[in-house]
């Protein structure tokens, strides 16, 4: 058995849709004997998690999977190895540095980030 990074992507329509599109991209590890298995595993994630509810102002909010748009086989867990890099162009390096530094801030100072515990 494989392990893979998944990158699962899904679509976040409000209402209409008359927004600015939206995309929820999502690294998931998925198991397989090949790769051709463990994307197949990636879609069914995907398409089992989509999901509609309606938000606070009543309006419909769909999440419709996409598609998997990535996928990496795993050869072995090494502490410290990449397992996902991603070249960000940004308008402003400030601006980003500072977001950057902020997410740093409050996963190290608050409660709002937690280990994942997926049964």
């Amino acid at each position: 058995m494989n392990w893979y990074l998944s990158k699962i992507v899904f679509q976040i329509i409000c209402g209409e849709g008359g927004h600015s599109p939206q995309f929820d991209e999502q690294l998931r590890l998925v198991s397989g004997h090949s790769k051709e298995e463990a994307f197949l595993k990636a879609q069914d994630l995907g398409k089992k998690e989509e999901d509609t509810f309606y938000n606070a102002k009543d309006q419909l909010v769909r999440w419709q999977f996409v598609n998997v748009c990535e996928l990496y086989q795993i050869s072995e867990l090494i502490d410290g190895a990449e397992l996902y890099s991603r070249i960000e162009e940004r308008d402003s390096a400030e601006a980003y540095i500072q977001t950057v530094n902020q997410k740093a801030e409050n996963i190290y100072f608050t409660q709002t980030h937690q280990l994942l515990k997926l049964a």
